[in-house]
């Protein structure tokens, strides 16, 4: 790298996420320049489909002028204003009014946030004044799953049972618990149907809190699909039964919809997919299409009630941030949601999901691809040494992440989860752009092929 380079001068100031620091001041960075659609540009001009919609989340691609214009106006008329002292921007109460209207029944209060580890952290913190507000102070632990991601904070770190997220930042916290991760293709047992490992995965849930005491444990938190963990598609029944299970201690559930919210499984939101009736919903990300930070929590109305009622004695709800419902994050997030209807976005991901699905199970014939799995737009290949064994490969060798390189050579990107490739395009590809994004993806799996042997 030239001493005065974009990457060098990259190097020299700024530290990165999720990667080896070392290696990466030895590789330096890819620095992006624009985005056309669902192409990413480099500085060098090389264009890349970016099969991962960035970060699971620029929904409508990379340059929707429509969300652009929306936030000039908002910095015109109001750039910022806060919602502390009961004072509030206009058009904040127009996106909490917007997704109260298009969220399930069970949630219908928002609390707005800047991200989703941000909404999550909140949701723990709800959890515990809650319970503390009727009376319940013993009430406090918490499960979440094994493989399950739910944010990067000290709280929500504690909840991401994914080990690079809390090896080394002694982490978890305590009031943690985690239930076992529903990966029917490595976990269930030989000739266990979906059903029947969901049965066993419920029993388990109902015998960790029956040995914890159900008195101790007031909330259960899952994606409706574990994306970070490497897109694991629940098994049939497993949420069906574990709700019955939650209903039955009286534990709280948290729905993660950061990833699965505004129409990536096919539904509006995860939870449809799934049946799922939550007690909190975090949503973000697609929220705004990533064109501006910002994420919400959704809670019932029983809980804001008691918490109505307890933050009147303690004299008040203490909690705030000062970007909370920033409006100008506000302004591209209802915008968001008016293109997702007025372009019919859901109906376009229904229509396109299953040429993206029969491209997906496709994979599976690779010699490298030991399972294909997905639901809507949201996918994952797991590569494995020995498809008959479901042997994984060596993790020295590094099988994912050399995928991944390759794929990003060839101009996809996509991302690593060990040896998952995970998939996650912006809802509006086309049906030729996923041509293109399987076509890439093979050829990578192809030419790893070729270096392996």
């Amino acid at each position: 790298m030239l001493s005065n380079s974009i990457e060098a001068r990259d190097i020299a100031s700024q530290v990165h996420s999720y990667v080896d620091l070392a290696a990466l001041e030895e590789a330096g960075p890819l620095v992006m320049t624009r985005g056309e659609g669902v192409y990413v540009i480099d500085n060098n001009g090389k264009r890349y489909l970016d099969g991962m919609a960035g970060l699971w989340s620029a929904a409508l691609g990379f340059n929707e002028e429509r969300l652009a214009a929306a936030a000039v106006r908002q910095f015109k008329r109001m750039p910022f204003y806060h919602n502390f002292f009961g004072r509030t921007p206009d058009v904040t109460v127009e996106l909490a009014e917007k997704l109260q209207s298009i969220t399930p029944e069970s949630v219908k209060r928002v609390y707005f946030a800047n991200s989703g580890s941000e909404a999550n952290d909140l949701a723990i913190k709800l959890v515990w004044y809650y319970n503390n507000a009727i009376g319940r102070p013993e009430k406090k632990r918490i499960i979440s799953r094994v493989g399950g991601y739910h944010g990067i904070t000290v709280a929500t770190a504690s909840l991401t049972r994914i080990p690079v997220n809390q090896k080394g930042f002694d982490l978890p916290i305590d009031r943690v618990l985690f239930a076992d991760c529903p990966h029917h293709y490595f976990f269930a047992r030989s000739g266990e149907s979906e059903e029947a490992f969901a049965g066993r995965l419920a029993e388990d849930l109902e015998r960790m809190i029956l040995e914890e005491g159900p008195e101790t444990i007031a909330a259960f938190i899952a994606e409706p699909v574990m994306a970070a963990g490497g897109v694991i598609v629940p098994p049939a029944t497993y949420f069906e039964r574990i709700q019955a299970v939650l209903k039955k201690y009286d534990v709280l559930f948290l729905c993660d919809e950061v990833v699965c919210g505004f129409g990536r499984t096919g539904n509006p939101f995860g939870a449809d997919t799934f049946g799922i009736s939550p007690d909190m919903m975090s949503l973000a990300k697609a929220l705004s299409a990533s064109h501006a930070p910002i994420s919400a929590l959704m809670i019932s109305e029983e809980i804001y009630q008691a918490i109505k009622r307890y933050s009147g004695q303690i004299g008040m709800f203490g909690h705030g941030s000062t970007y909370s419902g920033h409006p100008v994050s506000a302004a591209v997030a209802l915008e968001t949601l008016r293109i997702y209807e007025a372009d019919r976005i859901p109906d376009h991901v229904r229509t396109i999901a299953p040429h993206f699905m029969m491209r997906l199970n496709a994979m599976a014939s690779h010699s490298l691809v030991g399972e294909a799995r997905g639901v809507g737009l949201l996918g994952a290949v797991e590569l494995v040494a020995d498809k008959a064994e479901k042997a994984t490969f060596d993790p020295t060798l590094k099988v994912g992440p050399r995928a991944n390189a390759i794929a990003q050579e060839l101009g996809l990107i996509l991302r690593a989860r060990g040896d998952a490739l995970t998939i996650c395009p912006p809802l509006i590809i086309s049906e030729s752009e996923i041509d293109e994004l399987f076509d890439k993806l093979w050829s990578a799996l192809e030419r790893l092929t070729s270096e392996l042997h």
